[in-house]
């Protein structure tokens, strides 16, 4: 009894966002939440799937993004390790940055840690910046605090300035 409990304590609650543009990208998120829920930690919570216009690098497909709670005892960088594993097994191919992906798995907070390391920023440094990652978390997280810009989800996406087409399906 008293191993679970600590088991239960060490549990921190991670927020991701994945991402897919190549293939057949529900299959994607489905294989890469799968591979996730076996390795990394139990899924609380997903979003509803998103249609979103490519950031970035506009001249490519569309993605489908959605936004997943996982309750994870892994490290932060053990956590990246493994869900860096993931995107290879599911065929990700690393090409130019916000290029093309069969799937991206993005760390957008880990518990309220913060993490400036070169290989892994937490929260991830974009949120704010990005209607595709602010729209699946505002349905899952409309009152999370971001722990440095001190808004909640909600309040960082009604006042985004990303004007790119994020479509509920």
């Amino acid at each position: 009894m008293s191993a679970i409990i600590i088991l239960l304590k060490g549990m921190i609650e991670v927020y991701l966002l994945l991402g897919s543009n190549e293939g057949n990208t529900k299959q994607n998120l489905a294989a890469a939440r799968t591979l996730i829920a076996s390795r990394s930690g139990e899924i609380i919570m997903c979003s509803s799937l998103y249609q979103t216009e490519a950031w970035g690098v506009k001249q490519q497909n569309s993605f489908l993004n959605q936004a997943i709670l996982v309750k994870t005892d892994l490290p932060a960088t053990a956590l990246l390790t493994t869900l860096k594993k993931i995107e290879k097994e599911t065929g990700r191919v690393e090409t130019a940055k916000w290029g093309p992906r069969v799937i991206d798995i993005d760390i957008l907070f880990y518990g309220n840690s913060l993490t400036n390391l070169p290989e892994l920023k937490i929260p991830h440094p974009y949120i704010q910046d990005r209607r595709f990652t602010l729209a699946p978390m505002c349905e899952i997280a409309p009152t999370l605090l971001h722990p440095v810009i001190g808004k909640t989800i909600q309040e960082l996406l009604s006042i985004c300035k990303d004007n790119s087409e994020v479509t509920k399906l």
